[in-house]
């Protein structure tokens, strides 16, 4: 399929200006001025973004795509994730992962769902392990995953300084990050060590030994849901300043009482420490589940996390004038990608996948293209899962 975008306000995530845009293959052909590329006897779809934004398709590195939870038994599991739910929030690359239950899901199952979304539309990645420590893999360590398993980019979410967690030593964690370091390389792959931070006292500890007591660069973790209270937050802040990344858990806005620190704090954080916003990702935690638990570590609630909340953050903070087009399309798409290595994702060029959304002037979404398919066109969904009605 050939397609013409022509005439769109260019984020690429670098603001370029009026361009046409040329997909073919599933590949970004050509940026050029507008009206200097032509279709003359070739069968092409023309699409006007005129008063359009058009920038790289949003990077979901945080995604429950079998679904997440289960901390209230069987009946409280998410469920799967439709490709519906990922096209719908502007999304065209997800990081998939398992989360607190590895036992009644399966690495075998991730692989498979991540496969089965790609058919249907979206590109996908997968983290091997869940919570526990040793983590759960395909062929038997995460090194190995790495080196074999094209869909593995890494190690995730391991948990830490949380009930749910298997309590990992600090040598396990060690270990674990050597294994990602060394898999990555092998493998020509980030080989990110995807950490999950609950409320524990310990916070980020076991990150700043890691980096003093061995020789592990800090790259190569990434800590997620680092805004869910104001210490591990402050904490996360330092490990930005130390020169590593973190992931933010965009989800519902904090209620008020609620610890969590909302995303408006914590690019105002970032802006008055000075601290780079290409070390921040935004992820939606989508179809994961956002249990509440009481002092006595008791389930009192349970929600199910939306990818939608990607989608509304970026047009929140853009339309207040928090951060420019180019800055949120660099926080929820070119970090994740440039992070952890996402070939062909994350930019508008030449050669790149032809992944793209454009927003009209009130920044709502009008049209997805995933790998040059028209995944939503003026509006109207039209990706469809296999088994939709």
């Amino acid at each position: 399929m050939i397609t013409l975008i022509r005439g769109g306000e260019v984020f690429a995530p670098e603001p370029l200006g009026r361009k046409d845009i040329l997909l073919a293959g599933g590949r970004i052909e050509a940026v050029a001025e507008p009206g200097s590329l032509g279709l003359d006897g070739l069968a092409a779809e023309a699409v006007d973004a005129g008063g359009r934004s058009v920038l790289p398709g949003l990077v979901d590195p945080h995604v429950h795509i079998l679904g997440g939870g289960g901390e209230g038994g069987p009946a409280t599991r998410a469920p799967e994730i439709r490709i519906e739910d990922i096209v719908a929030a502007g999304v065209t690359t997800v990081v998939g992962c398992l989360g607190t239950d590895g036992i009644t899901r399966h690495m075998t199952s991730l692989l498979a769902k991540a496969r089965a979304l790609e058919i249907e539309g979206v590109s996908t990645f997968i983290f091997s392990g869940s919570y526990d420590v040793p983590p759960r893999t395909l062929t038997g360590s995460v090194r190995s995953d790495l080196v074999l398993i094209d869909k593995v980019v890494g190690a995730g979410e391991i948990a830490v300084s949380d009930h749910r967690s298997s309590q990992p030593t600090f040598d396990e964690i060690a270990r674990l990050a050597a294994e990602c370091r060394v898999g990555g390389m092998l493998g020509g792959k980030a080989g990110i060590l995807h950490l999950h931070l609950g409320d524990g006292r310990r916070g980020l500890e076991c990150l700043f030994r890691l980096i003093h007591e061995t020789e592990i660069p800090v790259t190569q973790v990434i800590p997620t849901h680092i805004s869910r209270n104001r210490a591990l937050f402050d904490q996360g802040l330092d490990w930005v300043e130390a020169g590593g990344a973190v992931d933010v858990t965009v989800g519902p806005d904090p209620a008020r009482g609620d610890p969590d620190v909302g995303f408006e704090e914590v690019l105002a954080a970032f802006g008055h420490k000075g601290l780079p916003l290409t070390r921040l990702t935004a992820s939606s935690d989508g179809n994961g589940s956002m249990p509440v638990f009481d002092a006595t570590g008791r389930l009192e609630r349970l929600t199910i996390a939306s990818e939608k909340d990607l989608l509304r953050k970026l047009r929140e903070i853009v339309a207040k004038g928090l951060v420019t087009v180019e800055t949120a399309a660099r926080i929820f798409a070119t970090n994740a990608a440039d992070l952890y290595k996402l070939e062909g994702k994350g930019r508008i060029e030449p050669g790149r996948d032809a992944d793209l959304i454009l927003l009209d002037a009130g920044y709502g979404l009008t049209d997805v293209f995933a790998r040059g398919r028209h995944m939503m066109a003026a509006g109207r969904l039209l990706a469809r899962g296999t088994f939709s009605a």
